[in-house]
């Protein structure tokens, strides 16, 4: 299966690696990732780009090289957690959704997009692979603090969302994908994660924290590529909320097509 390649002048191909974990999984916090995934795929078709499916078929195909020379940028969604391993700790029991063929995936999609010089955006879960890939670690189930970034409830511990405010960071890249131009810019994030960083990768740099010094966004200053820890497709945002940080992102694989 060979992937066509981007028109020069059309709509920006930005792929998105599935997720690889079936909805009808006991855990709901799967079907729920599941869900947000395609609301990303929606908001990147309604800002103007061409979402490409990146499966397992259309890699075993062709390869991730071969599929990545076809994308204006790539988008690494929410989802389970990552294998600890990955970061040189034992696995907790707060974890769920570990899935090794997943994390295979989604991180050398990563690993190939930034050789590549492709525009990469971190979303929750993808947030918390490029703090990994680039010589990070994770918290693996954070306390509770000052700052809510889950609501619990007793199914499942991650039910609603929990909201607050960050600050981004004057000229940072997540800064530019909400309008800030060379400003700093507040964004009313929906927070859900029982996860985050903890130690910064080296070679990221971080443009927005929480009240309780929780790490909201990322970004490599020598390539685009920065992520955020929170879910800019949650649907209880305004459309043009949803809408405006993937809008501008498309604007930036269009840019680098």
């Amino acid at each position: 299966m060979q992937i066509p390649r981007s028109i020069p002048g059309g709509r920006p191909r930005i792929g998105v690696p599935v997720r690889l974990t079936s909805s009808s999984d006991p855990d709901p916090r799967v079907a729920e990732a599941n869900a947000l995934f395609e609301y990303i795929v929606d908001l990147l078709r309604e800002g103007g780009g061409e979402p490409v499916l990146l499966t397992a078929a259309v890699i075993g195909d062709c390869g991730i090289a071969a599929a990545l020379e076809s994308l204006d940028g790539v988008v690494l969604p929410g989802g389970g957690d990552l294998d600890p391993g990955l970061y040189g700790e034992a696995r907790g029991g707060a974890c769920y959704d570990v899935n090794p063929a997943q994390d295979a995936m989604d991180a050398e999609v990563a690993r190939q997009a930034i050789d590549a010089g492709l525009p990469l955006l971190g979303i929750c879960r993808g947030h918390q692979l490029l703090n990994v890939l680039y010589g990070g670690t994770l918290v693996q189930d954070m306390a509770a603090g000052t700052v809510a970034h889950r609501e619990p409830t007793p199914a499942h511990g991650a039910g609603p969302w929990a909201w607050h405010e960050v600050a981004v960071q004057a000229g940072s890249k997540v800064a530019a994908l909400y309008g800030g131009g060379s400003g700093a810019v507040s964004v009313k994030i929906a927070s859900g994660h029982h996860q985050a960083v903890a130690r910064v990768a080296g070679a990221l740099r971080v443009t927005a924290v929480a009240e309780d010094g929780t790490v909201e966004a990322l970004e490599d200053p020598d390539r685009w590529v920065a992520s955020v820890q929170w879910h800019p497709e949650a649907l209880e945002l305004s459309p043009a909320e949803r809408l405006a940080p993937f809008r501008a992102f498309v604007e930036v694989c269009r840019a680098r097509g």
